[in-house]
């Protein structure tokens, strides 16, 4: 018998990534998907053009350096070209970080639950994860992540707001964090969900990483930008980081149309800031609703609410599959809802509304 080609044992521990599932079609009624945190609204008319262009040019190979995008975002976030760093999503900067950053066995600790991609990338690098469960109120409990700290960890992870339960951390939660973690251990803070922030405490991250060499600012067009399908992403860190985050970039790893839409977005950021508001606006009445009905709901303040179900979790996710709504439930912790169409978000609350009353009854 011939022997099995080897896998390496990291690898073949990796569970697989789980998206978002589309919604199951149900005859009569509009069927939606709010388990991705996706952009409801498709990309404004001027990105849309500027893509249909690029089309007619990808017999071409992009531009690796990401030199137009650059120079647009440098100016945008006034920082230097030097620092920053581009990948596919902010997931793929990610994993890059982790590259750049850890050997075999090196430690990667992360609140837990949180982003999935983070044990992924963990394991791919071949670190260790360490999971540091959030507080009783979903927010991340960053006392105990600094006191997890141990000589063979290289990153800590800060995913603010909280992806799948919604709470920010506050600047002076960080600054505490980063004046208790040694200068020598990277601090990455995943702002996937920024621009949809409106809590008057969040910490200016990149005022953060211009006073700390060990931080990286993790960003991504996928939500508020609406360029989920185009995947692109970008990381500001100081000069000598940001290199090395840039060489462990596949070569082209951002397509041109990815490109060429994020220049034409950034251009457009007052536009495109209307429908970020709206969002924002569906946010708040989407929480006042469900906690009207009696939901804990933590205050979220990203483009997402969660309903901390626990083990009733699959339960709730199967009654909206039946109602050709699509959530994303977490087995044993809770459900996490996008913000997406009105119609989809009404479908939410009157289901929570059902749930409740038939579990009381």
């Amino acid at each position: 018998m011939s022997e099995q080609v080897r896998i390496r044992p990291n690898v073949e521990g990796l569970p697989p990534y789980r998206p978002g599932k589309a919604p199951v079609p149900r005859e009569g009624i509009a069927a939606y998907k709010i388990a991705s945190n996706e952009n409801p609204h498709p990309p404004l008319p001027r990105v849309a053009k500027a893509i249909a262009a690029a089309a007619l040019e990808i017999n071409r190979y992009p531009d690796a350096g990401n030199v137009e995008l650059a120079e647009a975002l440098s100016r945008m976030l006034q920082v230097p070209v030097e620092d920053l760093a581009f990948g596919p999503g902010s997931v793929g900067i990610l994993g890059q970080i982790l590259q750049a950053s850890c050997d075999p066995g090196d430690e990667v600790v992360y609140p837990w639950p949180s982003f999935e991609g983070y044990p992924l990338c963990a394991g791919l690098a071949d670190a260790t994860s360490v999971r540091v469960p959030l507080t009783a109120g979903a927010r991340l409990d960053l006392p105990a992540m600094a006191a997890a700290v141990t000589e063979r960890t290289r990153v800590v992870m800060v995913c603010t707001p909280n992806n799948p339960t919604g709470p920010a951390v506050g600047a002076s939660e960080l600054a505490e964090l980063l004046a208790a973690v040694p200068p020598h251990v990277l601090v990455v803070v995943d702002e996937a969900y920024l621009e949809f922030v409106t809590a008057q405490d969040a910490p200016d991250a990149l005022d953060v990483y211009r006073r700390h060499p060990n931080v990286v600012v993790l960003r991504t067009f996928s939500k508020a930008y609406g360029l989920a399908g185009l995947r692109i992403g970008y990381a500001v860190a100081q000069a000598p980081l940001a290199e090395a985050i840039r060489k462990t970039c596949l070569p082209f790893a951002v397509n041109r149309l990815a490109q060429v839409a994020a220049v034409e977005s950034i251009a457009a950021v007052d536009e495109l800031q209307v429908r970020v508001d709206g969002i924002v606006e569906e946010r708040g009445r989407v929480m006042a609703a469900l906690r009207a009905q009696g939901w804990d709901v933590p205050d979220s303040q990203a483009n997402f609410v969660w309903l901390p179900l626990g083990e009733e979790s699959l339960e709730f996710a199967a009654l909206c599959d039946s109602e050709a709504l699509s959530v994303r439930p977490f087995a044993g912790t809770g459900v996490r809802c996008s913000i997406g169409e009105t119609e989809a978000n009404d479908r939410l609350v009157e289901l929570a509304a059902a749930y409740r009353s038939g579990r009381r009854a």
